[in-house]
């Protein structure tokens, strides 16, 4: 088994005591302790919120102050913190950069964002991550995406067909298109006979709004959680073996035929 924890909740602008003060009242007010391995799921840029286009100023080298914050509050719950991602500043650019960190609060693998949104100009300020983020938690084997990752069938499916059981999402994903995050959440699922946990931010900046609806849906599509437009939280344990179940039953991956596909 593995206990999901989400946590939708709003970000500041450029204010990353703040927010990191959210995660932390947020750990305080919703988790409790647990005997099965926990993993923590939180929204697209928790640190900063969408300041891309100041990088050099908010930035996070390396996502160094993430990686010590979250390793401390690992340390402190005993829990895995995967998915949420920050604004980091590397030798070739600025990312958006998912971290993973164990429950002895070390940083142990990262995801970078590889889709980046053409209608924000993302590409003009991030440098896009070109390797799946795959590794196991308690023996669990996840993949990461983030955000417009999601409308990228193939890019999911390839960490489905690598045995990922489970795939976390952060994003920052606005109400103007939340109907499209509700639908692709449950396509993913399904078409790859997996868990899928996404954690959305709620709030508002001066110029978009957010639509939380976070979830957790098994790999028959059953949404097994749904959250509202606020900001809230929820545990989920799931039983990963179930993709498997899936995957033996439907078939799907083995009956491919990848020579038919002109991508």
């Amino acid at each position: 088994m593995l206990r999901i924890g989400i946590a939708q909740i709003d970000v500041k602008l450029g204010e990353r005591t703040a927010n990191f003060r959210t995660v932390t009242e947020w750990m305080a007010r919703y988790h409790t302790p647990s005997e099965v391995e926990t993993v923590i799921v939180l929204p697209e840029i928790f640190d900063v919120g969408y300041v891309i286009d100041e990088a050099e100023k908010y930035g996070d080298h390396d996502a160094a102050q993430a990686a010590e914050f979250l390793g401390g509050l690992a340390r402190r719950y005993n829990v895995w913190f995967a998915g949420g991602s920050v604004l980091a500043t590397t030798e070739e650019g600025a990312v958006n950069r998912a971290l993973v960190v164990d429950p002895r609060g070390e940083y142990v693998a990262h995801y970078d964002k590889a889709h980046l949104v053409p209608m924000m100009n993302e590409e003009k300020y991030l440098r896009a991550g070109s390797a799946p983020g795959l590794f196991e938690i308690g023996g669990v084997k996840v993949s990461c995406a983030i955000c417009y990752d999601l409308r990228f069938c193939e890019w999911l499916r390839m960490g489905a067909l690598a045995g990922a059981q489970l795939c976390l999402i952060s994003a920052e994903w606005p109400s103007p298109r939340i109907e499209h995050w509700r639908t692709l959440l449950r396509a993913r699922a399904i078409e790859n006979m997996m868990f899928v946990a996404a954690c959305n931010r709620v709030g508002t900046t001066p110029s978009d709004s957010f639509g939380g609806l976070s979830a957790v849906i098994d790999p028959w599509g059953k949404i097994l959680y749904e959250g509202g437009e606020g900001c809230e939280g929820a545990f989920v344990t799931i039983e990963p073996r179930e993709s498997g179940e899936a995957r033996d039953f439907i078939r799907a991956f083995e009956m491919r035929r990848p020579e038919l596909y002109r991508l």
